[in-house]
């Protein structure tokens, strides 16, 4: 049996076009491995067509060569209107740059040599997917797909600051300057919760974000939903409920090691779908996904049971080699 088609998708401009540089050498460790195909985004939206194209071209394999940004757009290629481009195919990531929060999750190696052993391997894990649809503050409502986290409030504010400022600074620079400036421009607001189809239990609460979360990390390593699983058909609903500036200061290390469940202004929950819409008229609540602003609520977030096969790493748990 021949090797799989493995197409491979990259952003030559990714750091500031260090990935174009060093991609010689990289591609260069792949083909020792395996034999694959290669194709370059040139702008915003790139890799989601070009991924479509490759698995509508017959590749078994696809290839995101980046962040979480670039592993999301890649994603959504797997999709026409919420349904699989090519059933059976795979996603498989190597991961370049500083946004890393999906492959925490995955225990995909974070070294290129490593990672290309396991895009070698082939070993696969049935995930979850979700489905966000939502509105937009211009022109028609949006679908957007999302293998890891999608979230509103706070964190959306510091999306729209981040990619403000990315022209002047790069990585963790602009992320950090992002969120300093939305922890001091963004009013926590109130809005409406309705899980899983069930409008008599709605719930109104003032929030700082929600995190509908199919993954456990986001935010640069936040550890937002330590309870989530990839395959178990439910998200994690991780509410930071009246945060204030002190909030964050005194507790933030709980946020990056888990333990924040516990605390009072923080709520938790599971759901299969989760209805999200403000709770006053006319304020404008932003959504997040993987770093990107794709619109705001109201929204819907809907599981897509075992919608994508992941490589994954061999011991990574409940992977199975086919």
């Amino acid at each position: 049996m021949g090797s799989p088609r493995v197409v491979v998708i990259v952003n030559p401009n990714s750091q500031g076009g260090a990935l174009g540089r060093k991609w010689p050498e990289l591609a260069d460790t792949i083909r020792r491995q395996l034999p694959f195909e290669v194709v370059r985004t040139s702008g915003p939206g790139d890799a989601t067509r070009l991924a479509a194209d490759a698995l509508r071209g017959g590749a078994e394999i696809v290839v995101a060569v980046g962040g979480d940004g670039t592993i999301n757009e890649v994603a959504n290629g797997f999709f026409a209107d919420g349904k699989p481009v090519a059933p059976g195919a795979a996603l498989a990531i190597l991961p370049y740059g500083t946004g890393g929060d999906f492959v925490r999750t995955t225990h995909i190696p974070k070294d290129w040599a490593q990672a290309v052993q396991v895009l070698a391997k082939g070993t696969r894990r049935t995930i979850d997917v979700g489905r966000l649809d939502h509105a937009t503050a211009a022109g028609p409502d949006g679908v957007r797909m999302f293998v890891n986290i999608a979230s509103f409030g706070l964190s959306g504010v510091t999306d729209r600051f981040a990619n403000r400022s990315k022209k002047r600074f790069g990585g963790k620079l602009s992320f950090l300057a992002a969120t300093t400036r939305a922890l001091f421009a963004y009013d926590n607001q109130r809005v409406r919760l309705i899980f899983d189809d069930q409008p008599a239990a709605a719930v109104d609460m003032t929030i700082s974000t929600v995190a509908v979360a199919n993954g456990r990390y986001f935010g640069g390593g936040m550890f937002i939903a330590p309870e989530a699983e990839l395959d178990d058909g439910f998200f994690d609903v991780v509410a930071l409920g009246d945060f204030g500036l002190a909030d964050f200061v005194l507790r933030s290390r709980r946020l990056y090691d888990g333990t924040h469940l516990a605390l009072d202004k923080v709520s938790h929950r599971r759901a299969r779908v989760v209805r999200a819409e403000p709770a006053a008229p006319g304020q404008v609540v932003e959504l997040d996904v993987d770093g990107e602003t794709p619109g705001i609520l109201p929204a819907t977030f809907r599981v897509v049971p075992r919608g994508l096969d992941l490589i994954v790493p061999a011991s990574e748990p409940r992977a199975s080699a086919r």
